[in-house]
């Protein structure tokens, strides 16, 4: 019972980061219908710009916020000078050029930073909390969820209770109609891309200091079960993302937990393959919205 509500608790703090990845990938789709394949390697790029600036200052909140706003120009100069002109009459064009930079990023990363795994500090403590000789969460933990959270709650304001958040989702399913009533389209996608790339952003600086350390393919399993994660809760839905995370991460969590840490990518895999055979729109998706 106590190695359960151990990986219990493990498990959501690892599917909280997942979540937050996977809703920068659901914010690309809203907003271009384009899954962001190289979402992964840019969370990378402002990763590596925080552990410059913390190493260039002592403060990891400096290096925190320089990658999140590293994150948005990023964000901002892939969707302008880049995505902006894929052709989109098939969905494989920007699958393809997404790849491609990919192998840019991680590239350039290696040149100038070099292809050694290099240690992340956290600001707070890992050493888990213990309740009745049980380790439950962590310092860090505790930041994991409130970083998530809010990250959560901004978006769901955004889409649900302004204009631009209704403005966003009229250029990506009616640009042409948007068009005419008035909706700058263009600024709309650059935003979704700005958007979700400083959250992704956010998903490195919390996920790259829990794993092997900084690399320039350090973010590519976790890409994998991020994208599982917002398959499974819906390219559409944000609390589909949400809920897809922390779905993973228990997934996850229990099966190294119990089967060993080898078997957990083939269940993440096993469960990507389920779900799109069974519902391909994700549990929180409609497929009329999938198929705008």
């Amino acid at each position: 019972m106590d190695r359960f509500v151990y990986l219990t608790f493990d498990g959501l703090s690892r599917g909280a980061v997942y979540a937050a990845f996977a809703l920068a990938l659901v914010l690309i789709w809203r907003a271009a219908r384009i899954v962001n394949f190289a979402q992964g390697a840019m969370a990378v790029a402002a990763v590596y710009v925080a552990y410059s600036v913390t190493g260039a200052t002592g403060s990891y909140w400096l290096g925190f916020l320089a990658a999140i706003a590293f994150g948005l120009l990023l964000g901002v100069a892939v969707e302008k000078t880049v995505m902006r002109f894929v052709d989109h009459s098939s969905p494989l064009n920007g699958v393809v050029v997404a790849l491609g930079l990919v192998l840019i990023v991680q590239g350039v990363l290696g040149i100038v930073y070099g292809n050694e795994y290099r240690p992340v500090a956290t600001p707070f403590r890992r050493d888990a909390f213990e309740v009745g000789g049980i380790a439950l969460l962590s310092r860090y933990d505790v930041f994991v969820f409130a970083a998530v959270g809010t990250v959560v709650v901004a978006l769901t304001l955004l889409f649900t209770r302004t204009a631009v958040g209704l403005r966003m989702r009229a250029a990506a399913f009616a640009p042409d109609v948007s068009r005419l009533l008035g909706v700058p389209v263009g600024g709309m996608l650059t935003l979704g891309w700005a958007l979700a790339a400083a959250v992704g952003s956010l998903a490195g600086m919390l996920v790259v200091p829990t794993e092997l350390g900084l690399h320039p393919t350090a973010m590519d399993v976790v890409f994998v079960s991020a994208f599982t994660a917002a398959v499974v809760g819906g390219l559409d839905s944000p609390i589909g993302a949400v809920t897809g995370g922390l779905v993973v991460g228990l997934l996850l969590s229990y099966v190294s937990g119990y089967l060993g840490a080898t078997v957990a990518p083939m269940a993440v895999l096993l469960l990507l393959v389920v779900v799109l055979l069974g519902r391909p729109g994700g549990l929180f998706s409609s497929s009329k919205a999938r198929l705008a």
